[in-house]
């Protein structure tokens, strides 16, 4: 299940790539108050996702946030990664958080290995091909679906 922490970051990046084009630093405050989100629980969740490199930050009275990539290259894998660590629901299929199965005898031959490797094959292509732009787009067009 996917985290507090991972929903409310991908929330966060949302309304910063939603506002990008304003050219103003977006306030921590302004995101919990639109988002519905912990204020304090946010500044954690941003301070990060600055560290990460998906956000750069301005001190001061008119600081706040911006995009440090653009929302084309954020994916939901790369901050569910972040937050949540591996992807993969068994520790013997995951590409960056590889362990071996005390139980295992044998990884090649191991059915239930075979179908977690499918599961996070499939996960990996739709988080990985999901970046704020395409969610800013999938919610357009949810938007006009309803307008017809």
């Amino acid at each position: 299940m996917l985290s507090k922490k991972s929903k409310y970051a991908i929330n966060a990046l949302l309304y910063v790539s939603r506002h990008r084009n304003e050219e103003r630093p977006i306030l921590a405050s302004e995101i919990a108050e639109n988002e519905n989100i912990p204020h304090k629980f946010l500044e954690a969740i941003l301070l990060d996702l600055k560290n990460a490199g998906f956000l750069r930050s301005k001190r001061g009275r008119k600081g706040g946030y911006f995009l440090n990539k653009a929302p084309e290259e954020i994916s939901l894998a790369k901050v569910m990664r972040l937050f949540d660590g591996p992807i993969a629901l068994l520790p013997c299929v995951s590409l960056n958080y590889y362990e071996r199965c005390e139980e295992c005898k044998d990884e090649r031959t191991c059915g239930i290995r075979a179908v977690f490797l499918m599961i996070r094959d499939q996960t990996l292509d739709i988080l990985e091909s999901n970046s704020m732009a395409a969610i800013m787009e999938r919610e357009s067009q949810l938007r006009d679906e309803l307008e017809d």
